[in-house]
């Protein structure tokens, strides 16, 4: 898979490339928040407020949607949020992520400094104030805190599911309603649920194509509909009201809440609906560039939203008597209303075709970092990164997507619910960005309160007026949230106490290399390969196959699949190869890393793979052992246990040449490759230490002649066992686990774990399918662990 790692577009910093990916952004970034015009005036005017001959209430009403537009997208967003990126990569685990790495407050538990080598974990340390650090201190102390942080990213996410859910039915239905202006009322309330349920399906079963079949034209028709409601406002200011721009006052503001009061604040539930989608442009950061997405909003998004919403105010300013519901096609003249009921549909369905693709994304990093269930990914581009398709998730949107649509049948009912999961969302990017301010950027906490107080009050107000509304379609959002926060916390507790299970009952290094013909166990020929999620010692699991079964392979790999909090672990630094005992033993661990945006077995042989791995780590290994690469203070390990060597990253570029020379580096954040005259060249090699070293490049001379043969005859040896076993086979081992909770759990625990999560286990994708393990090649070690 020919995967850019970071971007997946080309972010040169010429105007042109930006111009470029402005463009290509709208149809990815901005389907959302463009097609808010569609339903915004129609939810907010449905019930709390009338609108009177006076026009304080559409006045009031535009200066919200104006004051909120400027606020929350252009400020919030564009200003400050979008800096917040994490190697490129934006959205709530991206801010997670940065924290974690700038604090101790990850509940991930196999967490290692080795980790803190890769590149894409780059620390900014600006003089740290003595606020912010204890701020720090206060994150990492209290253990409930690092709960509380990652139940608000749960909740957060689980709100993004609830909002890809909600916006493909209530976009689709409102840009379906404008044919109520061309039929009768009684052809009209059997048309339109039909017509909006059979698009809906449409879309979800095309889901699978990807989405770069899918939506080849996606920026076009929303350059296209931008234009046209921009075109369609200027006609309505200028032809019926043009001191409408006067509205824009603050006033206006104060005004409509005087007169509206409780019914005013309500309505507010319909208004927060113009800002449907601006989380879109944090979370899709990554397939752009900062630069791309601030000029495509500032300079015509923007810019198209606020001369729709005035052009639709002027209309209504003039028209207080008419015989339709207020809403966008009232607006539009007879003459292209037709045309612009095309533009909308299609438009409705790039904003739902960005959602559904922003929850695939979603889940699948939740996925990456032990928060949800196994399920089926699908790749559907080998070239863009990020673009993905879930089956499962696809259908279940697809059928919850229809039932709302049949079940509220009205727009307001789906605002109210749409409106409460869109402030949830931005509440808690504003929480994690406050964070993100004070941890990684070192400001102090004056500025981060500040920035909490400004926007988490607006939203706060727009959320208070969501909740309201329980009874009346707000349910649906905090009902899914609640269900899906349990199934994830879940999850995710039982995949850390599992992992602290391992942790104490993994056995000794003195216990595997003791085994041996006199206990009756064998070597068979072949490759084993023991799945685990420890990154040292030797996971119990194995100990219970030995006892089962007294033998195992000649050559003995201990695999451990783990996820680090960065986005992507470039090529080059994801193996971590090490030995477990001695040479003679061919026992090694590999240590494989992925961030939580990157293709989980991203190669077609993952055995082939890790055999090349080990290959380049046996040469590098007798090369230094025998001093051509000569370490100084060569005694210390790298986190592993006793009698374990130390681990060393093995990329996939290689370099020739003869090196002659002292490096003195910190190898830690460097690629260390080395060309040998009577070997292959050894690809890519970093050693990981937690002190900086004085790595010496040696040439033999002719009087180390006899060594370098017997160690090139041992080297070749070594080699031709593990491609020996490569031809015999390879059996993969893995765990078959069953979950209980400890006696004496409270009822709870028990509950959680003895039936929710194991019902999970038993129902989502198996570990063997997500390793892509060949069945015949699978052998399962039964285990049951108390937690």
């Amino acid at each position: 898979m020919d995967i850019d790692y970071g971007k997946c577009w080309d972010t040169s910093k010429s105007w042109k490339s930006t111009l470029i990916l402005a463009y290509q952004s709208l149809g990815v970034v901005y389907g959302d928040l463009s097609i808010s015009p569609l339903y915004v005036y129609k939810s907010t005017f449905a019930e709390d407020i009338h609108h009177s001959e006076t026009n304080e209430e559409i006045f009031g009403v535009l200066s919200f949607v104006f004051w909120t537009l400027t606020l929350v997208p252009l400020f919030k967003y564009v200003f400050i949020v979008l800096r917040a990126d994490d190697n490129g990569e934006g959205g709530t685990f991206a801010l997670y992520s940065l924290i974690c790495r700038h604090a101790k407050v990850s509940l991930l538990p196999n967490r290692q400094v080795a980790d803190e080598a890769l590149s894409t974990y780059k620390l900014e340390h600006p003089p740290e104030t003595k606020n912010s650090s204890r701020v720090k201190l206060l994150l990492e102390k209290h253990k409930f805190l690092h709960t509380a942080l990652l139940i608000l990213v749960l909740l957060g996410t689980c709100m993004v599911i609830g909002d890809g859910l909600l916006t493909p039915a209530i976009s689709v239905f409102s840009a379906v309603s404008g044919l109520e202006l061309s039929m009768s009322r009684d052809h009209h309330q059997y048309a339109v649920i039909p017509i909006t349920c059979f698009i809906l399906v449409c879309l979800f079963a095309l889901q699978h194509y990807g989405t770069h079949r899918v939506g080849f034209c996606f920026a076009p028709i929303v350059l296209i509909w931008l234009l046209c409601i921009s075109a369609l406002g200027l006609y309505n200011i200028i032809h019926w009201n043009p001191l409408v721009y006067k509205a824009l006052s603050p006033y206006y503001m104060v005004k409509f809440l005087k007169k509206t009061r409780k019914g005013g604040w309500m309505s507010l539930g319909g208004i927060l609906l113009c800002i449907t989608g601006s989380e879109a442009m944090f979370a899709d950061l990554g397939h752009f560039s900062y630069s791309a997405i601030q000029i495509a909003f500032t300079f015509l998004v923007y810019p198209a939203l606020i001369l729709a919403y005035m052009g639709q105010a002027a209309f209504l300013s003039k028209h207080h008597h008419t015989i339709h519901k207020i809403g966008f096609y009232v607006s539009v003249p007879d003459c292209v209303r037709w045309p612009v009921l095309v533009i909308a549909i299609l438009a409705s369905v790039v904003g739902s075709q960005a959602i559904i693709s922003g929850t695939f994304s979603i889940i699948n990093q939740s996925q990456s970092l032990g928060c949800f269930p196994r399920v089926k990914v699908v790749h559907t581009s080998a070239k863009i990164h990020g673009q993905i398709y879930i089956p499962e998730i696809n259908w279940i949107l697809m059928i919850l997507c229809v039932a709302v649509t049949i079940g509220f049948r009205d727009t307001k009912h789906m605002g109210n619910a749409s409106g409460l999961a869109v402030m949830a969302v931005m509440l808690v990017t504003t929480c994690l960005t406050s964070l993100v301010i004070i941890l990684c950027w070192n400001k102090p906490p004056i500025l981060a309160l500040g920035f909490l107080l400004l926007f988490g009050s607006i939203e706060l107000l727009y959320f208070s007026a969501s909740v309201i509304k329980f009874l009346e379609g707000a349910w649906l959002p905090i009902l899914l949230a609640l269900f899906l926060v349990t199934v994830m916390f879940v999850w995710h507790y039982a995949t850390v106490k599992k992992y602290e299970y391992d942790l104490h009952n993994k056995v000794s290094l003195e216990w595997l290399l003791a085994l041996g013909p006199s206990l009756g166990i064998t070597r068979v020929p072949g490759i084993g390969l023991v799945f685990t999620d420890l990154t040292s010692g030797i996971p119990a699991n194995f100990s219970r196959f030995v006892t089962n079964l007294p033998a195992y392979h000649r050559i003995l790999v201990f695999v451990c699949v783990k996820s680090v909090p960065v986005p992507f672990v470039p090529p080059a630094e994801r193996y971590l190869v090490g030995r477990v005992g001695p040479a003679a033993h061919r026992s090694y661990r590999c240590i494989v890393r992925y961030g939580y945006r990157d293709v989980h077995q991203d190669v077609d042989s993952f055995e082939s793979e890790l055999v090349s791995k080990l290959a380049d780590f046996i040469r590098y290994d007798w090369y230094k052992t025998h001093g051509i690469i000569d370490n100084e203070d060569d005694g210390s390990r790298s986190g592993a246990s006793s009698g374990e060597c130390r681990l060393t990253v093995i990329g996939t570029l290689a370099f020739s040449g003869t090196p002659a020379f002292e490096l003195e580096d910190n190898v830690q954040l460097a690629s260390v490759s080395v060309g040998f005259p009577t070997a292959e060249s050894v690809t890519d090699v970093i050693e990981m230490r937690p002190v900086e070293r004085r790595v010496r490049f040696a040439i033999d001379n002719e009087s180390e002649v006899d060594s370098r043969e017997e160690m090139d005859t041992q080297l070749q040896e070594e080699l031709e066992d593990l491609y020996a076993a490569q031809q015999a086979g390879t059996a993969f081992v893995l765990g078959h686990s069953h979950v209980k909770a400890k006696q004496g759990s409270s009822m709870l625990k028990r509950l959680a774990i003895n039936y929710g999560y194991n019902f999970l286990r038993r129902n989502c994708r198996g570990a063997d399918v997500s390793l892509k393990v060949p069945p015949a090649s699978l052998l399962e070690v039964g285990m049951v662990y108390i937690v």
